[in-house]
């Protein structure tokens, strides 16, 4: 159920000492072929990480033969000096692995603006590489976790070939990719060019939906990486749904660990006049903090979610809005609608249906409620 789930694929995940509670934080994930073909996305925002740079440069190749991933340290706004961890990071893995550094994909995650241990980091990747194997895939998912409660993998079976994944992230998501490192892995015999554009097409369905509380991380990757081990070459189209299947199973498990959550809110915004305004919309209604409350105290606050649609530049009239909380629609244009006591919030699934009656197009955006908890999380110590 993991990166290692197709064939072709070996991984481990140890403590190498980077993180101070000796728990596993290194993880390595090698592509044995006979293809390394590969696509990533990356972080959208402006301040990136040094290993995203570099991860950057090594796929504008479209090969990969490695991923070295390390919790405990984002090694971003490290300067020059983190840039050449980075660049010593891949070619510790390059050596151990008789590889190229340059088809070393790295990936940090972490506390920001701290340069990483290397001293462990380094005698790590010797120590994981010596611990690869097939089923290593778990492992490598709990090395990645940073105050992740639970690690996360998904897996879809094909016919003769499999898609499988893995991903860490609790805080910190929102659109830009969410504050994640996701690897995903197929024995498909594909190039370079059909990765990279099923890639992006699940990424912004899926990862870019996810928004827990709006800020934007300097580290996020995702990676899809083939080994054409089946040999076996599947349509585009098949490929490219089971790729969304993956990712969208691994960002419904982001939203359901993000901090301190206690609802998964799922905001659907129908007929709008076109796809960009549903997502705006949907986007604005998940960073609305006041109504995240509301859910949080299982209040159907229909208000709050009309003064988030209001903040948009999308088309619609507001006398014709009509929102739905768990299926009661408690605003009917743009009014009362439905009595909001029928509205049962005690379940952890919260379903907010917005609807524009301004065209035919739909999004869906995934968030969680603001609880006292993810406060605690993010103020009582440094993430």
């Amino acid at each position: 159920m993991s990166v290692t789930a197709a064939q072709g694929f070996t991984a481990a995940g140890i403590a190498a000492g980077i993180k101070e509670n000796g728990n596993p934080d290194l993880a390595l994930v090698v592509n044995e072929g006979p293809r390394l073909a590969a696509a990533g996305v990356f972080t959208s925002n402006r301040v990136k990480a040094a290993p995203v740079l570099w991860s950057e440069h090594v796929l504008r190749g479209g090969r990969v033969s490695a991923v070295v991933l390390n919790s405990g340290g984002a090694n971003a706004c490290t300067g020059p000096a983190g840039f050449q961890d980075t660049h010593a990071t891949a070619e510790a893995v390059a050596g151990a692995l008789g590889q190229s550094a340059g088809e070393v994909a790295v990936c940090s995650t972490g506390l920001i603006g701290v340069r990483l241990p290397m001293d462990k980091l380094l005698p790590g990747v010797a120590k994981a590489a010596a611990e690869l194997s097939a089923h290593g895939g778990e492992k490598a998912a709990i090395a990645i976790k940073t105050t992740d409660t639970v690690h996360k993998t998904a897996v879809h079976e094909g016919e003769g070939w499999t898609v499988g994944g893995m991903a860490k992230g609790a805080g910190m998501l929102a659109p830009g990719l969410a504050t994640m490192l996701v690897v995903l892995t197929t024995d498909a015999d594909l190039d370079s060019a059909v990765l990279d554009e099923a890639l992006r097409g699940a990424t912004r369905t899926t990862f870019d939906r996810a928004d827990s509380d709006g800020c934007m991380s300097t580290n996020d990757t995702v990676l899809l990486l083939a080994s054409g081990a089946s040999g076996v070459t599947p349509a585009a189209e098949s490929f490219a749904a089971a790729v969304e299947e993956v990712c969208a199973d691994l960002a419904r498990q982001l939203i359901r660990d993000a901090e301190g959550a206690s609802k998964d809110i799922k905001i659907e915004v129908i007929n709008a006049a076109t796809e960009d305004d549903a997502v705006e919309v949907g986007r604005s209604i998940a960073r609305n903090n006041l109504l995240k409350c509301a859910i949080h105290g299982e209040d159907p606050n229909w208000g709050r979610v009309l003064s988030a649609i209001g903040t948009t530049s999308a088309a619609f009239e507001p006398d014709r809005l009509n929102v739905a909380i768990n299926g009661v629609w408690v605003c009917k244009s743009g009014s009362v609608g439905e009595d909001r006591e029928l509205v049962d919030m005690r379940y952890r699934e919260v379903h907010i249906t917005a609807d524009l009656a301004a065209g035919t197009e739909t999004a869906t955006i995934w968030t969680n409620d603001l609880t006292a908890e993810y406060v605690h999380e993010n103020s009582a110590y440094s993430s």
